[in-house]
């Protein structure tokens, strides 16, 4: 955990309000859409800090001619995005949470509206599977009278493309 704080202590100003941000007392106050707000910005500065990490070991590689030499060298980026990974982790658990949360109050809303005196006459029963269905529209042409004359004109352009090869 002292390596995290240390961490956490050379972060940026904006860096340092974000992860601030993830903290329990913080999360505590905000919604679900709050919530994800939080978890997208989180994410992105999380992804931001990989990809640097990434860019930056992955050149050092032609330069050290290894990847085991070279993962000593991008601490830095490295620990800025296992901060991010860490408030990400948090956040994720409380999205999660307000979700539960919010599903569970749905439920109880509809239960409660469904138990209300009004709603006495139980669902018709479903449908047999076997049932065959009447189409909404048994015509299936539609009904415009363009139509004939499209249909010959198709006809005449088969009939005089026949009558080239047959010619």
């Amino acid at each position: 955990m002292s390596d995290l704080q240390g961490m956490v202590n050379s972060l940026t100003e904006t860096e340092l309000l974000l992860f601030r941000e993830s903290e329990p007392d913080n999360l505590a106050g905000l919604d679900e859409d709050g919530l994800l707000d939080v978890h997208t910005r989180i994410r992105r500065a999380r992804d931001k800090h990989q990809k640097v990490y990434r860019r930056q070991a992955a050149t050092r590689v032609g330069e050290v001619g290894a990847r085991g030499r070279a993962y000593p060298k991008s601490t830095r980026s490295r620990a800025k995005a296992e901060v991010f990974e860490d408030a990400l982790a948090r956040v994720s658990d409380a999205v999660s949470a307000a979700a539960r949360a919010s599903v569970e109050a749905l439920r109880a809303e509809r239960l409660a509206e469904a138990r209300q005196p009004g709603n006495v006459d139980p669902p018709p029963p479903p449908r047999p599977r076997n049932e065959a269905r009447s189409p909404q529209r048994r015509d299936r042409q539609p009904d415009h009278g363009g139509l004939p004359k499209r249909h010959a004109s198709t006809r005449a352009a088969g009939a005089r493309r026949q009558a080239r090869r047959d010619g």
